[in-house]
């Protein structure tokens, strides 16, 4: 009699596809990462690594896009690219102020395939359009003292963040208020200049990774 066959008891793993992930390298030290590690909270289905760089914007193109080519050497070295290293995207986050190279900056990104979430004249005006529209060319300073009528917890002397879990509840009301500033700004004939922002793009592709609608 041939030996019985005892079945196998259990079962193989099943193969879960990796989380997209998001690298984001960060203009502000502290008001950016704040909010969009409370937007990771919300979006766990994509992985977002957010880095504080600090300094001018091609400090921060320039990190954005040593990344970039390590993520692509580290391809290489595994024999290509897989579905999950093509979901990888990297950005750079920064404001347009005053700093210099900061068209260079922008080039720098295009050149070396790194996406670009910039603000003129800062950060917070993208904060300011989750509670109501925003059109005046103010500077910096004048739209971070706007930003503390709105919400009292900014200091701009101090933490420089808000109760960033309730600004993104009023995400999609941000998303059209800037895409309608970017085409005022295109009808002026100064695309992106004062104010303007495209850190809604950034949001708009961590939304649809999450819901596995990235490209």
């Amino acid at each position: 009699m041939g030996r019985r066959q005892i079945p196998k008891l259990y079962r193989r793993a099943a193969s879960r596809e990796p989380k997209p992930r998001v690298t984001i390298f960060c203009e502000g030290e502290r008001t950016e990462p704040a909010y969009l590690h409370a937007l990771g909270r919300v979006t766990p289905a994509v992985l977002l690594d957010v880095i504080p760089v600090g300094g001018v914007p091609y400090t921060v193109a320039q990190r954005a896009v040593a990344r970039c080519a390590e993520a692509k050497r580290a391809a290489r070295r595994r024999g290509g690219t897989d579905s999950y290293e093509e979901r990888d995207k990297i950005w750079a986050v920064f404001d347009r102020d005053q700093h210099l190279r900061y068209e260079e900056a922008i080039d720098l990104c295009r050149r070396h395939n790194v996406d670009v979430a910039r603000s003129n004249p800062c950060f917070e005006l993208w904060l300011i359009l989750h509670e109501t529209d925003y059109d005046k060319p103010d500077g910096g300073h004048a739209v971070q003292r706007h930003l503390r009528t709105l919400r009292p917890e900014y200091d701009p002397h101090g933490t420089k963040t808000v109760d960033c879990a309730d600004l993104i509840n009023r995400i999609a009301a941000a998303e059209q208020r800037s895409a309608a500033q970017l085409i005022r700004r295109e009808q002026d004939g100064t695309p992106f200049g004062n104010p303007s922002t495209t850190v809604g793009n950034l949001i708009r592709a961590i939304l649809d990774a999450a819901k596995g609608d990235a490209p």
